[in-house]
């Protein structure tokens, strides 16, 4: 047995990788596991792909798997020595200047809420993620993150004066960014199209029906009355989308083209919460995620009703874009300054919980609500 008083370097760590010899840091000790790896409930792959690494942040990260207080026990039967004080020290030091992940519980978020400006050379060097400094896509799609790192990261809140930069050629990065204001533009007349197309279809049925003088009356009503449940419909939609889909860390494939997907349809709004012109949905991307909804709502109901519902959930999707953005960089009338800091709660707090952005009422349903 090794005296436990040894000290190592990580790159002495690093050489014990395989599993005949594998060694782990954990809490700046170093444990030689070589026996328990076949041991281990989760199977020895799962262990192997941390030989040599530093697995406290895994074996903390409750998206993987909390692990119980008789396996910290069982640590203690390998640990054969700490990690040199000198990379303890210089790991400290390239701390300094950043900001702490997440807010604490108790923390209170002002109207004027306004995050510390990430400092990008000593973020990358303590994290080893992403630098800021660079094009993220090409990163994201050349590096070898774990799942569970990539999750780690992508959901600890960054901030920069500037606008990220995600394509290295300009002409590219101009798709990247949207405007607030492009929502409103190009959805609402959208909206009202298919408000109007429900209200003539309502009006030729009234018609048919020998309704002719109030036809053109009781078509509006009954298009706007399924306009509003569409309003209704599109605030569970919206709870829907951002639990199970902006959302789905846990069933995320182990694969780099998986993160990458996930960074750009979510992930990077968590990794970069305050840009500007990546706070509304892309119309590309909602297009896509919105056509399933259009053709569930033909096949469900008649095409009046199915155009009316539409005409409600675009023009609430609207409303939910819009008051994203302004969640994040306005001030706001009472109710929506309740939003906002609820809704940054869900960045620098849990973002695990607290996924109505537009109302909490679906929080109340099923139980996610940020208290």
């Amino acid at each position: 047995m090794v005296d436990a008083l040894t000290t190592y370097t990580r790159a002495e760590v690093a050489q014990h990788n395989k599993k005949e010899d594998c060694w782990v840091i954990f809490d700046k000790k170093v444990y030689n596991i070589t026996e328990f790896i076949e041991d281990h409930p989760g199977g020895e792959d799962v262990v192997l792909e941390y030989a040599g690494k530093d697995v406290t942040a895994i074996m903390k990260d409750s998206l993987s798997h909390v692990h119980s207080r008789s396996a910290y026990l069982m640590l203690i039967d390998f640990h054969i020595g700490s990690l040199a004080q000198s990379e303890i020290d210089e790991e400290d030091q390239s701390q300094d200047g950043l900001p702490p992940p997440f807010l604490p519980a108790d923390a209170h978020i002002a109207d004027d809420f306004h995050p510390q400006e990430t400092d990008m050379a000593k973020d990358f060097k303590h994290n080893k993620f992403l630098d800021l400094k660079k094009p993220l896509i090409p990163q994201m799609w050349t590096s070898s993150f774990t799942k569970e790192f990539y999750l780690e990261q992508v959901h600890i809140p960054r901030h920069c004066r500037e606008p990220a930069k995600l394509m290295p050629y300009d002409f590219l990065e101009v798709f990247t960014k949207t405007p607030w204001y492009v929502i409103p533009i190009l959805w609402l007349p959208i909206a009202a199209a298919f408000f109007h197309v429900s209200a003539t279809q309502f009006k030729s049925q009234f018609t048919a029906n020998g309704s002719t003088v109030l036809a053109s009356t009781e078509g509006y009503s009954a298009a706007f009355g399924c306009f509003v449940f569409g309003v209704v419909f599109w605030t569970f939609l919206e709870y829907l989308f951002h639990r199970f889909i902006f959302h789905m860390d846990r069933v995320l494939p182990r694969h780099q083209f998986f993160y990458l997907l996930h960074f750009l349809l979510h992930g990077i709004h968590h990794f970069l919460p305050m840009d500007r012109y990546r706070l509304v949905m892309p119309p590309i991307l909602f297009a896509i995620l919105s056509f399933p909804m259009l053709l569930l709502a033909h096949a469900v109901f008649p095409p009046a009703i199915a155009n009316g519902v539409i005409s409600g959930s675009y023009s609430m999707y609207v409303v939910y874009d819009t008051m994203h953005y302004a969640l994040h960089h306005s001030k706001l009338p009472e109710y929506v300054r309740e939003q906002k800091r609820y809704h940054l709660e869900h960045h620098y707090k849990n973002y695990e919980l607290g996924f109505g952005v537009t109302s909490k009422i679906w929080d109340y349903v099923f139980h996610t609500v940020l208290l």
